[in-house]
């Protein structure tokens, strides 16, 4: 069993590159019990062997096993037997293709001397989970590239992040020394379109249409693999993803979509078909603050997770909503939003955004505290008015 394991690391080893680390490498992974959870794609499965290989142990030492795709007698027998050999870190990826992983995890860490860190679909939620791992993991939630990342990548270049308060104050002179490295033009059009996931550096000419695959496969495998679900409510599910994919910003109207979807009055079957998307990072649903279950609380706005998938999924495109969407997608890693009631976003409680073009006035939040315009189609902002790539160096 660990032969063949060993086996397949070592064919990783080999062939996954390296060279180019995601904003994600920074995490501390120092604790007994790790979970890294994220959409398919965004670069879980590279990280975590990136990782492994460079970790400063004997080979013998660390061992990588996918759930997905290798028979295993149980995650407890191969922990065991890898401990006895007296391996210190184990490494568990597509963790909930695994049934009843929260039991064996639990076993793992309660008794046997071993680090594990383990990834899994970002649908998972460890609070209710049966062995309750909330208190004994410590967990990441990972994204897909930001802009800076993917013109790292691009370019082979090493670029600053800044923290959201660092381009308030100074974007005008940050903006004018990232444009010394790059043309923001070009790179930012290609990153709207297809820089999200990236594996869009593996085959650019295909991209989109593998990413078409891999949402359906969000919504036939994985989705199901977590909460239980009917088959026919994939169909419901794809198709509440067409209808949000092809409107505008959209304000959620449930009775409509209850209608469009021929769900009649079942209101708490959307919720949750909405929570499934959004937890698998095919939505992202932006809500007021709630102390009770806000898997039942009405959506502010729903948007997809990022404009990649508008051109991947939608068979409409508005330029209004990707500027948005764009936004939400950057902020969102670090920053809570909200909907206000004048302007496109409140960040954080504190810091008003209207995002539009480069002829987008303060008139919709003029008299606003910490009100900011974010425009497209500029390289360099002025005042209160900030270039929209530049919130693409969040992360």
């Amino acid at each position: 069993m660990l032969e063949e394991l060993r086996d397949y690391q070592r064919k990783l080893f080999k062939k996954v590159d390296f060279k180019y680390k995601r904003y994600f490498y920074e995490l501390n992974l120092d604790k007994k019990l790790v979970g890294i959870l994220g959409a398919r794609g965004v670069g879980k499965t590279t990280f975590l062997i990136q990782y492994l290989k460079e970790l400063e142990l004997p080979f013998s030492k660390k061992l990588y096993m996918s759930a997905d795709i290798i028979t295993i007698p149980s995650l407890y027998e191969v922990a065991e037997a890898f401990s006895k050999e007296e391996g210190e870190v184990l490494i568990i990826d597509e963790i909930h293709k695994y049934k009843n992983f929260e039991i064996e995890l639990k076993k793992i860490y309660d008794l046997l001397e071993l680090k594990v860190i383990f990834s899994g679909s970002c649908a998972l939620k460890l609070d209710n989970a049966k062995a309750d791992l909330s208190r004994r993991a410590i967990v990441y939630d990972v994204e897909g590239m930001s802009f800076r990342e993917f013109v790292e990548l691009s370019k082979g270049i090493n670029l600053p992040k800044f923290t959201l308060e660092e381009i308030l104050e100074d974007h005008q002179d940050i903006a004018y020394e990232l444009l010394e490295k790059f043309n923001v033009t070009l790179l930012f059009d290609e990153y709207i379109k297809q820089g999200y996931y990236p594996f869009y550096f593996e085959d650019k000419e295909d991209y989109l249409i593998k990413l078409n695959e891999t949402i359906n496969t969000v919504i036939e495998v994985d989705i199901p693999s977590v909460f239980p679900i009917e088959y026919d409510s994939i169909n419901n599910l794809k198709k509440l993803v067409r209808l949000i994919c092809e409107s505008h910003p959209y304000t959620p109207n449930l009775k409509e979509l209850l209608a469009k979807m021929n769900m009649h009055d079942n209101y708490k079957g959307l919720y949750r078909f909405l929570e499934y998307l959004h937890r698998a990072k095919v939505f992202h649903i932006i809500r007021a603050k709630t102390k009770g279950d806000a898997i039942f609380t009405k959506p502010q706005k729903i948007y997809l997770n990022n404009t990649n998938l508008h051109f991947a999924y939608c068979n409409a495109f508005n330029v209004g909503t990707s500027r948005e969407v764009f936004f939400a997608s950057m902020l969102k890693v670090k920053h809570f939003l909200e909907i206000p009631k004048k302007g496109d976003f409140l960040i954080d409680e504190t810091y008003t955004f209207e995002v539009g073009g480069k002829k987008k006035s303060y008139k919709q939040i003029q008299n606003i505290e910490n009100s900011f315009v974010v425009a497209d189609d500029i390289e360099i902002g002025s005042g209160n008015k900030i270039p929209l790539w530049l919130f693409g160096f969040l992360y």
